[in-house]
């Protein structure tokens, strides 16, 4: 009887998975292939969590490119059983990116759709580093996962409904300037908890200063006070370093560096994050 692993995830908002290779479950920067590598430091390592409405013991994971981990059909190599595992945002979210945990000891498996597993491959290239989904006849060791829980969710699970499709959210604008609900009371529902900080979105801006924001806003808690101490956070994020951390005019789009303090009372910020090698930050430099 297989049973339950989602008590390693019900208090997570944010998890590495750490294969028997000991190696992390990584998205690659193409937002397609996923791989194992050793850097559990990386912000590629870290998937947020969600949970779906009305589905019990089933989870997707999400990116930090916005998409979700997929069970897809397509075999891995020719002839091979293993099928791919990729990153993905489907029109329709169905299960092909929903995955049961069943425990193992202190570990889980990550059951498919199809009744696979999420398998870390060892061995030659290119089986090495590769991820598939199978179910092993041998190294079954390779389908055992350990949970590392990077950031704990401060409310009750997102419950995400599965929609027909997503079209909605891929027709906006380039220069979309995206904010949360309000309440009733006009407050914004995420700052209601001032001892837990302020929520901060961000999207890292390309070289010449763009953004894909069809792609869903990272976010954090930060409890800090200052633009060096959110500067410092957001490098620890990204894994960029001398970045430049600026809004964009609600009116023309354009970017423009932070200079003063944050806005008071913990209100959630949305920032864009300029790399130091881009173009764009050559504008911000004083002449």
């Amino acid at each position: 009887m297989q049973v339950s692993g989602m008590e390693f995830f019900k208090d997570a908002k944010t998890v590495r998975l750490k294969s028997h290779h000991d190696k992390y479950l990584t998205a690659e920067s193409d937002e397609e292939t996923v791989v194992q590598d050793r850097s559990g430091s990386s912000t590629s390592a870290r998937w947020n969590v969600e949970f779906v409405d009305g589905v019990e013991n089933v989870i997707r994971l999400k990116s930090r490119y916005g998409k979700y981990l997929k069970a897809a059909d397509e075999e891995f190599l020719l002839g091979v059983t293993g099928r791919r595992v990729v990153q993905a945002l489907p029109r329709k979210l169905d299960s092909s990116v929903e995955w049961e945990p069943v425990r193992d000891g202190m570990q889980v498996k990550l059951k498919s759709r199809y009744g696979n597993f999420l398998r870390a491959n060892g061995g030659l290239p290119p089986w090495r580093n590769s991820i598939t989904h199978d179910i092993p006849h041998r190294h079954r060791d390779w389908i055992l996962w350990e949970v590392d829980i990077v950031e704990i969710r401060p409310d009750s699970p997102p419950k995400v409904v599965r929609s027909d499709s997503l079209e909605s959210d891929l027709n906006s604008s380039s220069f979309r300037i995206p904010f949360p609900k309000r309440g009733s009371s006009g407050s914004f529902d995420d700052s209601n908890k001032k001892s837990e900080g302020r929520l901060i979105y961000y999207y890292v801006a390309n070289d010449d200063g763009e953004i894909n924001d069809a792609i869903e806003e990272p976010s954090f808690q930060f409890k800090g006070h200052g633009l060096e101490e959110l500067t410092q956070k957001l490098e620890e994020e990204t894994g960029l370093e001398d970045i430049i951390v600026c809004s964009r005019n609600i009116v023309n789009g354009k970017l423009y560096p932070l200079r003063l303090a944050l806005p008071p009372n913990n209100a959630t910020m949305h920032v864009v994050v300029v790399p130091p090698t881009s173009k764009a930050a050559n504008e911000f430099l004083p002449p």
